[in-house]
């Protein structure tokens, strides 16, 4: 653990602690899916009904075990929960490229 860090205004806690970038954009799409669910005063059954999940897997996902679901499932999810989801590519630059979730409000 660092003691004095502190994540700075507008980062993600999840971009600050050097995970896996698939496991991080699979993260923050899961944390949008539990937002907009509440969001939308769905209970889970028929949130996973929307969103063509059975409830024990949609479960898993709230619980942040989203093993088995892959990007495009979780994209397809925020889509039947009334998301538009764009995934946007920058033009190359030199070393190795990024994924970001980045959410408009």
């Amino acid at each position: 653990m660092t003691i004095g860090h502190t994540t700075p205004a507008g980062t993600s806690v999840l971009d600050d602690l050097s995970l896996d970038q698939g496991f991080i954009v699979k993260s923050k799409l899961a944390i949008r899916i539990a937002k907009t669910v509440d969001e939308l005063g769905l209970n889970q059954r028929e949130a996973a009904l929307r969103m063509g999940i059975t409830q024990p897997r949609l479960s898993r996902l709230t619980r942040g075990k989203f093993d088995g679901l892959s990007q495009a499932k979780l994209e397809e999810c925020l889509v039947a929960l009334g998301h538009d989801v764009t995934i946007n590519i920058s033009p190359r630059h030199e070393g190795v490229g990024s994924h970001r979730v980045l959410e408009i409000v």
